[in-house]
């Protein structure tokens, strides 16, 4: 009997097909042991001995794989054909021989970049031994993320209260994101103005740009005020013009490659709105195999850009099948990675079969676009280029004062348009001319007279460099060479999870925590945030997974820079006073009118400083004449700083004639009114994602009008009303309260809206008594037991459930990403945790909490 261990239930369904009865295909659900969360997992002091634990899911998992295995003739790892999938098999062969479960079984390892039958069969025939330098690299890595991790993060949480760790490549990571927002707080915008003329000669009218006047050329930004629009306005009245010049270009369009990691991160984005994480997922499912269609598409974590010749043959057949012999190039096009350190050890992400077009598949939501996206990109990459003709048309007046221009293109062949365009990230709105500039020219002549129909002078300011998306930020980082294929995803879900940034219209703002956090590395550990530095440890692990380098001589020169480095930090005192000289210029900017910066503006006569409190676990501007002066605020964008966070007067109630403040008080900003016939003034705080600094009294007014009656029950007479809370916007009704989404709903919020918003909480919150309530999500059957497994709404959140056993899902998890493969460890784990059926808590003990399980473990860089 042969054993193959893979990672994913999913692909073991998938692979089983293919083998023939002598295979049994069991998975170990991704890593099976890890770094235990503690100090000593990595021994520096013992030539970086590494303690490994073998995960509590994971070990029931192995006893079944071991035993599988001591009957087994020959066992097969065939995990993920990357680092992270030999380091899967490494653990896997590393327990087994502990449990001495392999005697004389022979141990090979095969890898294939697609789950087809014709991949898995040629893998199982052409087997190998396992990879110990791509292993060490992984241990290489393991090592260094541990050391930072746990070296660094207790310096933050001595010295910089509310940071919550550092990471090797997320620190840098979140670097990018604070240095874009010092450029955009630091750029001055440029006022300039630009001239565009409509001209007709014999022809209908089109439209032209001034790009001569007063003899000299100009450029976009070179207009810089209205007189100097007016005079350029009345130089083109003033003019008689013809065309100089008529040229036309024919241009050829290039496909796109076809995907790599980064780059369906990055379309997926532009295209799909999906997050890395989500688009990972996805991908994941899709290579693992979907129902009975198998696998989809290949290996989804690679920096390759090449196509195997069966798959581009495959692609020139299905172009010339569905759009023609004139859409097949005469040679197939041949693609190589640009980025940083690429390894190009896998083909780029395509379809497992180009003659299985998205609408022939029974796929649905995110599976459904992200092949549609995958096997469109991959079809275009084949084709023929697009032609396109670019007309550039020259007018000018006979003195050669003034000077105008007109361009446009037609499609004359659209080639790989046909099927697919890539999207496009940021570009500066004054940055040149537009290449692409889609306008149709009517047809001209040389020397034929132009006459100006009209004249249109606007005024323009230069715009900042854009926040970092998801897109160009991986982008960025495949730029710098840090991080891999596999990290991308993780690091920016990691920068959301520790509070470092926030989202706001999907893109990356850096949360103050984030920016000190930054500053703090930056001036105590500036070599390890350096963006060199870090792509330059990449390359040096890419060394050691060619072979070139002896991981011991990695670790043993990093961590003899890293110890003496947080050695001292951790023994200096006043850090955060250091800390506030340091970043001062940044925490207070010069004042247009030259006062001190630093001036409290409450008491005026105290200097502001970086402060921090530990019991809070927060860091702040504070006054130096505290307790008497209270004055405090965060440290956000330099201009708005004081407004953000200082008291002030917001105007005056029109209905009471009552002042309206702002404060700042021990839990955040409020507003504050008297109430007329009260002795409290009335109060209210500032909802999640409302600006202090931002805040009018209109909004002011709006928020102290609640909670306010929405209208009468129409069941039992009684009122419903709607308010903001603790937990947020809600409505309520005889003391049941219901979740609005939005803020700016609860202001006018109406009845039936509402009555609707209680009667869906009620039948959630009394499932079971009763009421039977719709599953948020059916996951399938249980491969075990056969009963159906759901995502359900719970009083306390959603879990998942199959026959009895109700698991809680991890925090963070949404029911929306949630699979198979996720709910069955966290089914496994409740039904261990339970009591055995008929068995007593003993009395006198507490009752065993509810046990929550966690979400296999994620693959690691």
């Amino acid at each position: 009997m042969n054993l193959v261990v893979v990672e994913s239930p999913a692909k073991a369904k998938t692979i089983n097909k293919y083998l023939g009865p002598d295979f049994t295909v069991l998975a170990s659900y991704g890593h099976v042991r890890d770094l235990p969360s503690k100090d000593g997992s990595v021994l520096p002091d013992d030539d970086f001995a590494m303690s490994w634990e073998v995960d509590a899911r994971a070990s029931k998992r192995m006893s079944e794989i071991a035993e599988a295995a001591r009957k087994a003739d020959r066992v097969i790892l065939a995990t993920d054909p990357d680092r992270e999938g030999e380091a899967i098999s490494w653990h896997v062969l590393e327990i087994l021989t502990k449990k001495k479960a392999l005697k004389d079984t022979h141990v090979e390892r095969v890898t294939f970049n697609a789950i087809t039958k014709a991949s898995v069969l040629e893998a199982m025939a052409n087997p190998r031994q396992l990879d110990m330098e791509l292993v060490e690299a992984y241990l290489a890595r393991r090592a260094l993320d541990y050391l930072v991790g746990f070296t660094l993060s207790p310096v933050l949480w001595r010295k910089l209260p509310g940071a919550r760790s550092a990471g090797r490549v997320q620190s840098v990571a979140l670097r990018i994101v604070v240095d874009r927002e010092l450029e955009i707080e630091a750029f001055k915008a440029q006022e300039y103005w630009s001239v565009e003329a409509d001209l007709a000669a014999d022809s209908p009218p089109f439209t032209t740009r001034l790009v001569k006047h007063a003899g000299k050329r100009v450029q976009r930004l070179d207009i810089t005020s209205e007189a100097m629009a007016a005079a350029a306005r009345d130089a083109i009245k003033a003019g008689t013009f013809s065309i100089a010049s008529v040229e036309k270009k024919p241009v050829k369009r290039a496909p796109a490659p076809p995907f790599m990691t980064s780059t369906l991160q990055q379309e997926a984005s532009r295209k799909l709105g999906f997050t890395a994480q989500r688009t990972m997922q996805a991908a994941q499912k899709l290579y693992e195999g979907v129902d009975d269609q198998g696998g989809l598409i290949t290996y989804m974590r690679t920096d390759g850009l090449s196509v195997s010749p069966e798959g581009i043959t495959q692609a020139r057949e299905v172009i010339g099948e569905r759009f023609g012999p004139a859409y097949v190039p005469d040679q197939p096009r041949y693609y190589k990675t640009k980025a940083k350190n690429a390894q190009e050890a896998h083909e780029a992400i395509r379809p497992t079969n180009m003659a299985r077009a998205p609408e022939t598949l029974r796929l649905e939501g995110d599976l459904q676009k992200l092949y549609e996206l995958i096997w469109k990109r991959t079809i275009a990459s084949q084709m023929e280029s697009a032609r396109l003709d670019r007309t550039t048309v020259e007018i000018e007046e006979p003195t050669g004062q003034t000077g105008l221009r007109a361009t446009g293109q037609v499609v004359a062949f659209d080639g790989f348009i046909a099927v697919y365009e890539e999207g496009r990230d940021d570009r500066p709105k004054d940055g040149g001319d537009d290449e692409d500039d889609a306008t149709r020219l009517p047809a001209l002549k040389e020397g034929a007279v132009a006459r100006v129909e009209a004249i249109r002078t606007d005024q323009h300011f230069t715009e900042p460099p854009p926040r970092f998306s998801e897109a160009t930020l991986v982008k960025k980082l495949e730029e710098l060479g840090i991080g891999r294929p596999s990290t991308y995803a993780s690091i920016l879900t990691t920068l959301r999870d520790r509070g470092y940034v926030r989202m706001d219209k999907n893109r990356f703002i850096p949360e103050d925590t984030g920016r000190l956090v930054t500053a703090f590395l930056e001036q105590f550990f500036g070599q390890w945030v350096e963006y060199d530095f870090t792509a330059d440890l990449e390359s040096r692990l890419d060394e050691v997974s060619a072979g070139n380098l002896d991981w011991k001589v990695l670790l043993r020169d990093f961590w003899g820079h890293l110890k003496p480095a947080t050695d001292e930090v951790t023994g200096q005192q006043g850090v955060i006073d250091k800390l506030d000289e340091a970043i001062g210029p940044f925490l207070f900017p010069p004042k247009p009118d030259g006062s001190d910066a630093r001036l409290c503006p409450v008491c005026g006569t105290g200097r502001l400083h970086l402060k921090a409190s530990f019991k809070m676990k927060s860091t702040f501007i504070g006054c130096s004449n505290y307790p008497e002066c209270r004055y405090t605020r965060g440290f956000g964008s330099g201009a708005n700083a004081e407004e953000t966070g200082s008291d002030r007067d917001l105007g005056v109630d029109p209905v009471t004639g009552q002042p309206v403040s702002l404060k700042i008080g021990r839990f955040g900003p409020y507003v504050e009114t008297a109430a007329p016939g009260e002795e409290k003034p009335r109060r209210s705080s500032l909802p999640k994602g409302w600006s202090p600094a931002s805040l009018t009294l209109e909004q002011a007014l709006r928020l102290l009008a609640l909670p306010r009656e929405v209208g009468i029950h129409p069941e039992d007479g009684k009122p419903i009303t709607a308010g903001l809370g603790r937990y947020g916007p809600f409505v309520l009704h005889a003391g049941t309260y219901a979740n609005v989404a939005d803020i700016d709903e609860v202001f006018d919020i109406g009845l039936n809206r509402a009555v609707v918003l209680l009667a869906e909480k009620r039948a959630g919150k009394f499932a079971g008594r009763g009421a039977a309530t719709a599953p948020l999500k059916d996951l399938g059957a249980h491969p075990e037991t056969g009963e159906p497994i759901h995502v359900m709404a719970g009083r306390f959140g959603p879990y998942v459930k199959s026959g009895k056993i109700n698991a809680t899902l991890p925090k963070g998890t949404t029911p929306e990403d949630l699979t198979l493969e996720d709910a069955l460890p966290l089914l496994a784990a409740r039904a261990a945790a339970a009591p055995a059926k008929g068995k007593k808590v003993p009395a006198k003990k507490a009752a065993p909490k509810k046990a929550t399980a966690k979400k296999p473990a994620a693959k690691k860089d």
